[in-house]
């Protein structure tokens, strides 16, 4: 699935396209499933452009499951046979794609080739906004915006598996959701104002962007941090507030992946499944994901 011009989902069109081969040190995975992420609708509209721009013809997706069907030379610590998943930037909207071997990982024993595809970008941005850009340590207080989302979700399980504690902001049925993922708080961002009850957190993950953004820097105690998936933050507000604030692109790894994989076979984190649709569908699963609401994530099957 492909498009050749920006614009809403009626851009994407089946195409036959020439099968990839895997160059030195990666791995030709014949892909199972994928799933539909938000950056997909933003590269799709040209929104990205200015900050990650992309050549067309354009194949969307960032993440993958499947099975490795080649190796390039180089390659050692996978092999032709291995269910494999992981996150990267394009090109998962298809049948097959060659990878990093750095970047691909096995998929957790106890789990299929759907929720593994729904959990790849989430464990790898979890890792990056948690551990490597939040430093996050046991007993610290994370407010998380987002939490019942597709990487929302996962992010306030691994919180906790690190032993944090967890304020999580969703509506409707997100907030019955994040709870019984382990979330300690939940907060109805719709009928409640977080500023009036939340105070002094060590960490702050935005996955909302605006004024949800914003308002956060009066909640993040002296010292603390402030991470956007969506926008950079104020750098001027960080000053005022004596925090740090960054904009975060989380980048693939298969040692965040193995990380995540492990606490997923402990029983730690829980996929969040919210609907299997056929690849040749995606267009209309995009639209799904923008209309909003959807807990967890949108896989696209490939046969």
């Amino acid at each position: 699935m492909q498009f050749t011009v920006f614009g809403d989902s009626g851009v994407i069109q089946l195409n036959q396209v020439d099968q990839p081969q895997p160059k030195e040190n990666e791995v030709l995975i014949k892909i199972a499933a994928t799933t539909v992420n938000p950056i997909d609708m933003k590269v799709r509209s040209g929104f990205m452009q200015k900050i990650m721009p992309v050549n067309l013809p354009y194949i969307p997706g960032s993440d993958v499951s499947g099975t490795v069907a080649a190796v390039g030379s180089g390659v050692s610590r996978l092999k032709v046979g291995d269910k494999v998943f992981a996150s990267t930037f394009g090109g998962t909207y298809a049948e097959y794609v060659a990878l990093k071997e750095d970047q691909t990982a096995l998929i957790p024993n106890n789990i299929g080739f759907d929720e593994a595809a729904s959990l790849a970008v989430p464990l790898a941005t979890s890792y990056s906004f948690l551990i490597e850009g939040g430093g996050l340590k046991p007993g610290q207080r994370v407010l998380i915006h987002g939490a019942s989302g597709g990487v929302g979700s996962i992010m306030v399980q691994m919180a906790k598996a690190l032993g944090a504690y967890v304020i999580g902001t969703a509506s409707g049925d997100g907030l019955a959701l994040a709870k019984s993922l382990g979330a300690d708080e939940v907060i109805d961002y719709k009928t409640q104002d977080f500023t009036k009850l939340v105070k002094d957190v060590d960490l702050v993950i935005d996955l909302v962007g605006g004024e949800t953004q914003t308002k956060s820097f009066e909640v993040v105690k002296e010292g603390g941090r402030l991470l956007s998936a969506v926008m950079p933050p104020s750098e001027e507000l960080a000053q005022q507030h004596h925090i740090t604030a960054k904009f975060i692109s989380s980048t693939p790894s298969h040692k965040k992946l193995g990380f995540g994989a492990k606490l997923v076979e402990e029983g730690k984190i829980k996929t969040q499944v919210a609907k299997i649709v056929k690849l040749e569908d995606a267009a209309q699963a995009q639209d799904l994901v923008s209309a909003g609401g959807v807990n967890g994530k949108v896989v696209l099957e490939i046969n």
